[in-house]
């Protein structure tokens, strides 16, 4: 990977190092970059600067503000290919579409398991390997990736960065907020495989799935 910009090239080697010389005052929680460091500090300080233009509603990231955005102008730019669903979010058609494809490309080298997600592959794997290099340093337990010993660290500083562009409601983690957005979009993206029946959230189908 190239870069035009000397300043941009320092702050990506760091996530190849490791390296969190931007520290958080409030919490000490560390950044590579002094970006994401600013938006972390506007969850400990409140300030919105992102303002909608629509209603009285302000963000303190420029992403929520984009997705709330989408509510006045209903807005679903990702439009699934095998049906007439469309969704706000990318990632949101990502995980519909295996839906219709049944798409598996993560596969474990240790047993004959498939995955479709790879946040869910890698989980899979350290239960073979035993990995868990991201260790919190309030309570010691082990994590197999950095994002989930981010998403941990919130049960002990209280931080919701994850703002919901439709309500007042935070979360303190991504997945959180994913099923949260359904609510309001009523989403379905959970299919029976012998019903195909569609349900909202994964316990939903699970606790379905034991009627047949």
């Amino acid at each position: 990977k190239s870069f035009s910009d000397n300043h941009v090239l320092k702050g990506h080697i760091r996530i190849h190092t490791g390296e969190k010389p931007y520290q958080c005052s409030q919490c000490g929680k560390a950044f590579s970059l002094h970006g994401p460091l600013i938006r972390h500090q506007q969850t400990h300080t409140g300030d919105k600067p992102h303002q909608c233009i629509h209603c009285e509603k302000a963000f303190s990231q420029k992403s929520n503000l984009t997705r709330h955005l989408r509510t006045h102008t209903v807005e679903k730019p990702y439009q699934c290919s095998h049906c007439d669903k469309a969704f706000i979010q990318h990632i949101n058609l990502k995980k519909h579409l295996m839906i219709h494809t049944g798409e598996k490309p993560y596969q474990c080298s240790y047993c004959d398991k498939n995955f479709a997600q790879k946040i869910n592959f890698q989980k899979h794997l350290n239960t073979h390997t035993g990995d868990y290099p991201y260790i919190c340093i309030h309570c010691g337990k082990g994590f197999s990736l950095n994002n989930e010993l981010d998403d941990h660290l919130r049960t002990h500083t209280g931080e919701k960065p994850y703002q919901c562009g439709q309500c007042e409601k935070a979360f303190r983690t991504k997945n959180g907020l994913s099923k949260h957005h359904r609510l309001h979009t009523g989403e379905k993206s959970y299919q029976c495989s012998q019903c195909y029946k569609l349900f909202a959230q994964n316990s939903h189908l699970v606790i379905h799935l034991k009627l047949h």
